[in-house]
This record gives C-alpha cells, structure tokens and sequence, in this order.
C-alpha cells in the first residue's frame, strides 16, 4: 500500500528534521519544506496528500499559503503554530484549515490527527446520494456543490461535509455528538468548540442571524437543525 505523503512546512530544522524522520516511523512519507517558497514549488511539483503548515516562515504568512491552496486544491491541510488563541485557531479554519495543533505537540497526537483528517477527505458520499433544496437552498452531496438563490455558496471541505450532514437529516435535529463523529471523526479528541465555529462559518455564507436564523437552528441542549425559510 503506498504511504500518504505529508509536505511538512517548517523552518526551523531542529524541529522539521526530526519530526519528518519520526513521521516516516508512523508510516508516511514527509518533504520538509524550510521556506514559502520551497512549499510553493513541493507542492506544484508533487501535491502531498496532506499538508503540515507552520504559520511563521521567514519569507510569508502560513495562512496566505493556505488560503492561496485553498484556492486551487482540496488537499488536507493541518496548521502547526505556537500561536494558541482562539483568534488564530479561527482565523486558521476559516482560511479553509482542517485542523490546528499547537506547539509543543507530540508525534503520536499529530500523526493521530492526521490520519483522522485524511480518513475523512478520502470518504466520498455515494454517487446516488439525492439533491437536498429547501427553499432557496440547493445541496448536491454527489457534486459537493452547494448554491443559495443559483450562487455558489464557496463552501470549504468541512463547511461542505457539516452542511450535508445536516441536509441528510433536514427538519430533524441532529445531535451534537452525531454531528462531531460524522463530520469529523468519532475519535476526535479536540476541543467540540471547532463545531460551533464551522456553525458560525456555514451561517455567514448562508446570511443567516444567528439570534434569528434562516437555515440553521440551534436546538439548545441538543443540537442543529437544517430546515427551510418558515418551516416548522
């Protein structure tokens, strides 16, 4: 079986050097890239299936390279910084992140993590998987297309998979626990706030209010709801 290839972003040696070697030991196969620039190229030359990404580089922003993939690839992408406010953590998956670590963390949890992310980009939904439409809203799970009045909605990966899962359901409440296995993996061992911020993410694309939302409800003490404008 071929070993997923992870492009570690990193420029500090002491730490990239080691971590990629102990990387090789967990199974995968990981390019140490010191620079923006040596990501750049790494990336056009061999896209990884995962990426590693420190936001402080000598030469750019971590998060303008993730925002400038984004564009361009859906390749998992986990954000390493030493940076731990929830600011940062937020500001990071909006850019379309799929999960932040922060330093100092250990080979185990990161490759623990990474193996839940790539787990949940490699699973696609089923080709015969019905076009959900409530109201305004269209959701296609075998396209991953999601559009509000025919305009793309520009959702990320997790933005998407959030939404789906609830369309899967719509007009029932699906429960938070149900929504954390499905969405993100059922040995998720982060912090559940990362829910509340892709809710909060998914509302804003849709124009919702949170105090008075459209599409998705909060059912207090439980969890969502994804129903039509006037619904019940």
């Amino acid at each position: 079986m071929e070993r997923p290839s992870v492009l570690l972003v990193e420029d500090e040696a002491s730490i990239a050097e080691p971590f990629a070697r102990a990387l090789g030991r967990e199974g995968f196969d990981a390019e140490v890239a010191p620079t923006a620039a040596a990501a750049r190229a790494a990336f056009t030359r061999s896209p990884p299936s995962i990426v590693l990404l420190d936001l402080t580089l000598p030469d750019g922003d971590g998060r303008e390279l993730c925002r400038e993939w984004r564009r361009q690839s859906s390749v998992p992408i986990i954000m390493l910084t030493a940076r731990g406010t929830e600011t940062d953590r937020v500001v990071g998956l909006e850019l379309g992140a799929d999960d932040y670590v922060v330093k100092p963390f250990s080979v185990p949890e990161v490759a623990a993590r990474i193996r839940a992310v790539l787990r949940r980009a490699q699973t696609a939904p089923p080709a015969t998987a019905p076009v959900v439409t409530l109201g305004a809203l269209r959701i296609d799970p075998a396209t991953r297309g999601a559009t509000l009045d025919g305009r793309d909605l520009g959702l990320t990966r997790k933005e998407f998979d959030l939404l789906a899962r609830l369309a899967r359901d719509a007009g029932r409440v699906v429960s938070r626990e149900d929504l954390m296995a499905d969405v993100w993996d059922e040995n998720w061992f982060g912090s559940t706030k990362t829910l509340d911020v892709h809710i909060g993410f998914v509302r804003r694309k849709l124009g919702d209010d949170a105090a008075d939302p459209r599409y998705v409800r909060t059912v207090r003490g439980v969890g969502f709801l994804l129903a039509a404008p006037g619904a019940p």
